[in-house]
């Protein structure tokens, strides 16, 4: 597989929590939170309700404007998807841009 294969994650969600502000060894700020989802989508011609939750996490100048933002807040991110470590294999969406909006 290309190392520059697509990976890329555009959602419209509502932050439902959100961890304390962490730091890695070197100091660099880390967050995760989760986001929850709700859509109606089309699929095989059918409209479909969607709703999921999505882990996520910020690092860095992210990591601490996320940190001053309180559940509930409607946002549109953009990120990719990895692994949450070497040891567990579950998706997270690593946050690269974050757009505060009403009512998604």
């Amino acid at each position: 597989m290309s190392t520059e294969a697509a990976n890329e994650l555009r959602l419209a969600a509502r932050i439902v929590e959100i961890s304390a502000l962490r730091r890695t060894p070197a100091g660099i700020p880390v967050l995760s939170c989760i986001l929850a989802h709700e859509s109606r989508q089309i699929e095989a011609g059918i409209a479909r309700e969607v709703k999921l939750e999505l882990p996520a996490m910020a690092i860095g100048e992210l990591a601490q404007t996320l940190a001053a933002v309180s559940p509930g807040t409607d946002v549109s991110v953009t990120g990719f998807m990895a692994a949450k470590s070497a040891r567990s294999r579950m998706p997270v969406l690593h946050l690269n841009a974050i757009e505060f909006t009403e009512g998604i």
